[in-house]
């Protein structure tokens, strides 16, 4: 069974990380878990080292940063990535161990499905499937959905470019020109948090047009504002 490298980005999340810690428990090879803290001021890095994670204090903050220092200090060929507020599903290990096992599974980069936790919410369910349709149609699927990737391609597209924001759109253009980005068949549960705090279509169009803005060449921190408003 080929070792795997889990690396997650951390800022206050005692409340969250201990959950998705314990989903990873499921590996049944060798697991390196890495959480890439950008200063946090809660009990973060505590939780992630009684769980048996390393824990990396970034140079720089932001979730572009922490991810490129993270998996700049992972060991294994196979890099997995995850934000915290995420729950893995029952089956995950089998799904992974399929791809690593497989000849073919290097060529690709792989994603989960997006569904939001336990939401009941019709809107919500309609978002899971456009985003689902997006990432198998459109090569984009988001950070919230895990990247799973093999370290020579990972390497070969220049990895996380330090970015406080959109470092995962930044990082799967680059990759779709050079490999395709597949589904893993299994939904990535995330917090529905963000969700809750404004309607859906606010919280899309919000994204939308943050995304569209930096298209445009806006800048990080005219981005950052943005995103915090």
């Amino acid at each position: 069974m080929a070792g795997l490298s889990v690396v997650i980005p951390t800022l206050d999340e005692a409340s969250r990380l201990p959950l998705l810690l314990a989903d990873l428990q499921r590996w049944p090879g060798e697991l390196e878990v890495i959480v890439s803290d950008g200063g946090s001021r809660d009990h973060t890095r505590a939780v992630a080292q009684l769980a048996g994670a390393t824990v990396l204090d970034s140079p720089t903050a932001g979730r572009g940063p922490q991810l490129r220092w993270g998996v700049g200090h992972s060991s294994h060929a196979w890099v997995l990535v995850l934000h915290a507020d995420s729950r893995l599903p029952d089956t995950w290990h089998h799904k992974v161990e399929q791809i690593l096992s497989s000849p073919e599974g290097q060529l690709s980069a792989w994603c989960f499905d997006f569904k939001v936790e336990a939401h009941g919410r019709p809107m919500l369910w309609l978002l899971e499937r456009m985003v689902n349709l997006r990432s198998r149609w459109l090569q984009r699927p988001y950070g919230d959905q895990g990247l799973l990737i093999q370290r020579q391609l990972y390497e070969r597209v220049g990895g996380y470019r330090p970015l406080a924001l959109m470092e995962d759109l930044d990082l799967v253009e680059r990759l779709s020109q050079v490999a395709p980005l597949r589904s893993l068949n299994c939904a990535l549960l995330t917090s529905a948090e963000r969700w809750q705090k404004r309607s859906v279509l606010v919280q899309a169009w919000r994204n939308a047009r943050l995304r569209w803005l930096w298209r445009q060449g806006r800048s990080t921190e005219q981005l950052l504002r943005l995103y915090r408003r």
